[in-house]
């Protein structure tokens, strides 16, 4: 049994606590608020006045996929051979042992998903996993959390290179279009058909419904395509990047669809970003968009993430909300909220204590819990 004490409690659900503790057993939280006691062999951690909060979560990165400092050797992501690979799986390329989960979990970002680029109309599935493991079996939440797709400059730009389709918008939609049908056609004849289609196989909770995707759209044109194309199909769907999403942000919100906003940060290197701003977070969130914020590391860097959104609130986000789509809103996106991003009883003791407010572009953490167990103390 773990107790934590005399900090601040973030957690995510209601008020913060002052002077609060949190109290964990058999890696879940079993107890938040005030005045809790543990058992006489208690592990004690004294949060000195600083704040406890949810392990932060990055609903959109490439960790692991992208090696920090290796080159072609560590690059992982994109499969540029076949505009449509939705075969491909994110658990199978992702290396634990990549230096940046150490810096992710050693600054509070316990929890990923993360899988492949953007290069193809429809890349492969993302995985959402723990950031503290020797073996990727062993850190997964979600083997299968989400089915990429692109639209826009990317992989016409991947593509054109080569000088074979998708090179314009046009193709790229139809791509998506054309496997959809496919996969319905295939799931229709299935029985009289013994022919197996991996490509087809891996798109049937895609086109079922079940299973969500992630729909790379930078420009206000693809962010409409891939509403079209989700509302035409049915499809489960979140709006990825959504760079320009404040310049359409009150058409969003009468779509309901979820948007997963950034990287902010950096400079405008393509076309698509010259509209990037740290207030799109801020827009869509009052015009009653549901948001998280991500890296999209190695863009950057996946520790980076509390910056993102302090700077977020900077530009117009209230904090509340800004810590909210780091922890709790994330994870609900996700579809991982029974188990993660606040603090409540029962859930993931996957818990961050800083020294300063999270915000605080100087704050540091002092301790850091994945599962209840201490990954890292300062």
């Amino acid at each position: 049994m773990l107790l934590i004490k005399n900090g601040t409690i973030l957690t995510m659900i209601g008020e913060p606590i002052e002077n609060g503790q949190v109290l964990v057993d058999n890696g879940k939280i079993i107890n938040v608020g005030k005045d809790i006691s543990g058992t006489e062999n208690c592990q004690v951690i004294d949060a000195n006045g600083g704040f406890v909060m949810p392990g932060i979560i990055d609903a959109h990165c490439h960790i692991g996929m992208w090696e920090e400092g290796l080159g072609i050797e560590g690059s992982d992501g994109n499969e540029i051979t076949d505009p449509a690979t939705p075969q491909l799986r994110a658990i199978d390329a992702i290396n634990p042992r990549d230096i940046a989960f150490t810096e992710a979990y050693e600054n509070g970002v316990t929890c990923v998903c993360t899988g492949p680029g953007s290069a193809n109309v429809i890349g492969g599935q993302f995985t959402t996993i723990k950031t503290k493991g020797i073996r990727i079996d062993n850190m997964v939440l979600q083997q299968t959390a989400s089915m990429k797709v692109a639209f826009g400059e990317n992989p016409k730009r991947c593509y054109n290179a080569k000088k074979q389709s998708p090179s314009t918008r046009m193709a790229t939609a139809a791509i998506l279009r054309e496997y959809i049908l496919k996969t319905k056609n295939y799931m229709e004849n299935k029985e009289k058909n013994s022919s197996f289609d991996m490509k087809l196989e891996s798109l049937i909770p895609v086109v079922k419904g079940e299973l969500n995707v992630k729909a790379h759209a930078h420009r206000t044109d693809d962010i409409f395509t891939a509403i079209r194309i989700a509302k035409e199909f049915g499809l489960k769907m979140t709006l990825e990047h959504c760079t320009e999403g404040h310049l359409i942000a009150e058409e969003l919100a009468k779509e309901g669809f979820t948007a997963i906003v950034g990287p902010s940060f950096g400079s405008k290197s393509k076309v698509e970003l010259r509209e990037k701003t740290f207030e799109t977070a801020a827009v869509l969130h009052k015009a009653g968009v549901k948001i998280a914020i991500m890296t999209d590391h190695p863009v950057i860097p996946v520790h980076h993430l509390p910056m993102c959104a302090a700077l977020a609130v900077r530009a117009g986000l209230d904090e509340e909300t800004a810590l909210k789509a780091i922890t709790i809103n994330p994870a609900e996106i996700l579809g991982i909220s029974e188990k993660v991003g606040s603090l409540e009883i029962n859930k993931d003791a996957d818990i961050v204590i800083f020294d300063k407010h999270p915000f605080d572009i100087q704050a540091k953490t002092i301790c850091v819990l994945i599962d209840g167990e201490i990954v890292f103390k300062r």
